[in-house]
């Protein structure tokens, strides 16, 4: 049996649309918005309804009618929960109107719920979203019992890689030991302990390596020196830890392409930055490899900065001791979510109820 799907992933300035027959993109599009068009909106959630009218008139504008088996958006800052898919509800609805996370992430699950809603038999679905949450009680632990640890990463496409690589093997995700880094934006490194990622850094909120616009873990005593200096608001200052920090803070561009043009025209300062991202994202990663008492199957590279040559053959040779090393550049989060729809619709998994 055959099955269709709409994918809906949105973005900061665009929201993505993909429709599958089984694993075939019939179409894949990346709808626009300008910074114009979104000004009016106070918060991501007000923009339900302008993204879900640009969404049903491209698929109309493209002859694609509403029939579908399935429709899975990215997932949003819900409460914490475990890894898999979930069929969006009530409760996870109205969790992501009365978010205290303002990310564009949460109108994935509305917009899926909508148009799901108006096709008979058709089910709305998210899958592993940023607030995964699996980590293992002494991860949690900080120094403070103020600020424990939360976990905030890359779930979608670190799962989807780790279970690309187990069927490159020939095994099962859950038989196997690994570190997945995802390098983009945000730079998130996670223990995957057979199927279960056990620890990884918040890249959201300032944890673990500088990265392209975020931060990485700061001084602390010097953080909150700079918070009572007067110098910043509270806006300006958590743009610091995520957005205008990172190599856009030490070097005006988020982009790594043009900091290694930089560095063969023999700019000084770009390699020591762009080194130092690297230095701190191997330490993250070897001290995964404590998480796992050593006993590491491999360690899988993802994200976009993974294209980056000079960032590869700079990072390979302080974690290779670790365990093989294998990279895959980008993130297909699209093909991710319809995989995690269609073991849904051919009973591989069962779609968990967000409670």
């Amino acid at each position: 049996m055959r099955f269709r799907t709409l994918v809906i992933n949105p973005g900061s300035t665009s929201t993505k649309i993909a429709v599958y027959d089984d694993e075939s993109a019939a179409m894949l599009l990346s709808l626009t918005h300008s910074l114009d068009e979104l000004a009016g909106f106070e918060r991501a959630i007000d923009q339900l309804e302008f993204r879900l009218a640009l969404v049903l008139h491209e698929l109309e504008h493209q002859h694609i009618p509403l029939q579908f088996d399935a429709v899975i958006g990215r997932g949003g800052m819900i409460r914490p929960v475990s890894g898999g898919v979930y069929e969006v509800n009530d409760r996870m609805l109205d969790d992501l109107l009365h978010s205290q996370r303002d990310h564009v992430c949460n109108l994935g699950a509305p917009l899926a719920y909508r148009i799901a809603a108006g096709i008979e038999g058709c089910h709305a679905y998210i899958a592993d979203p940023v607030v995964v949450d699996e980590l293992a009680p002494v991860a949690r632990i900080t120094g403070s019992p103020l600020m424990p640890r939360l976990s905030i990463w890359h779930a979608l496409n670190q799962r989807a890689v780790a279970m690309r690589f187990a069927a490159e093997c020939g095994t099962r995700y859950e038989d196997l030991n690994l570190i997945v880094c995802h390098m983009g934006g945000g730079i998130t490194v996670a223990a995957h302990d057979h199927g279960h990622a056990v620890d990884v850094n918040n890249g959201l909120d300032g944890e673990g390596p500088l990265s392209p616009e975020r931060a990485g873990t700061l001084p602390a005593a010097d953080l909150i020196r700079l918070c009572y200096s007067g110098r910043y608001t509270e806006t300006q200052l958590l743009r610091r830890i995520a957005g205008q920090a990172g190599l856009a803070a030490h070097l005006g561009t988020t982009d790594v392409r043009e900091i290694t043009t930089r560095i063969e025209l023999g700019d000084e300062k770009a390699q020591c930055v762009l080194d130092a991202m690297i230095y701190q994202t191997a330490k993250q990663i070897a001290a995964q490899s404590a998480v796992l008492y050593g006993q590491i199957d491999a360690v899988l590279i993802t994200g976009g900065i993974a294209y980056s040559n000079y960032v590869i053959d700079h990072l390979r040779p302080r974690i290779e001791h670790l365990a093989p090393v294998y990279v895959y550049p980008g993130e297909d989060e699209m093909r991710s979510l319809n995989s995690n729809a269609l073991r849904v619709l051919r009973g591989q998994c069962k779609a968990k109820v967000y409670e």
